[in-house]
């Protein structure tokens, strides 16, 4: 059962759900807007890595790569699990969020890594609303997460590309 705004604000209340920092103006009524984080981590064409602190008078993300940002709020549950989606007024304009990677195992909370690709030339900023997370209520007992990508709070490249 996905939470409400109003229950997520009552979890967040209680401690069950951490976001910080919390603001009630990026609830919506079944999620909560959360920002782009301050890096971004992308694959240059010589192969390497680069990781850059994202400018205040923004970046441009450009279409056939994959960039790697994260979430400027501290994310997540041990009482629910997560989903992390894009937004349609940013889907519309060209940039799609979490294109395989959208759940959130419950007992995760960190910075979350987003999978950012661009359709076009799109412009992103820090701090920016970018996407939106939702709650879902686990049913059974739940087994916390605490593998994978869970303790990490920068963007994190994929495992398998560094076991290479």
């Amino acid at each position: 059962m996905i939470l409400t705004g109003s229950e997520i604000k009552k979890y967040v209340e209680n401690g069950d759900i951490i976001i910080s920092p919390f603001n009630e103006n990026q609830l919506n009524p079944n999620s909560y807007n959360y920002r782009m984080g301050e890096e971004l981590t992308f694959k240059e064409d010589d192969g390497n890595y680069k990781t850059i602190k994202i400018p205040e008078e923004g970046f441009i993300l450009y279409p056939n790569r994959v960039y790697l940002g994260h979430t400027f709020e501290t994310l997540g549950s041990k009482k629910c699990a997560m989903s992390l989606i894009g937004r349609s007024s940013t889907g519309r304009l060209g940039l799609f969020l979490q294109v395989s990677a959208d759940l959130g195992h419950t007992g995760s909370v960190h910075k979350w890594t987003l999978e950012l690709v661009a359709a076009k030339p799109f412009k992103i900023y820090p701090r920016m609303i970018t996407g939106q997370i939702s709650f879902w209520l686990n049913y059974g007992k739940p087994d916390l997460y605490h593998d994978g990508y869970s303790s990490y709070s920068r963007p994190q490249i994929s495992k398998m590309e560094q076991n290479k």
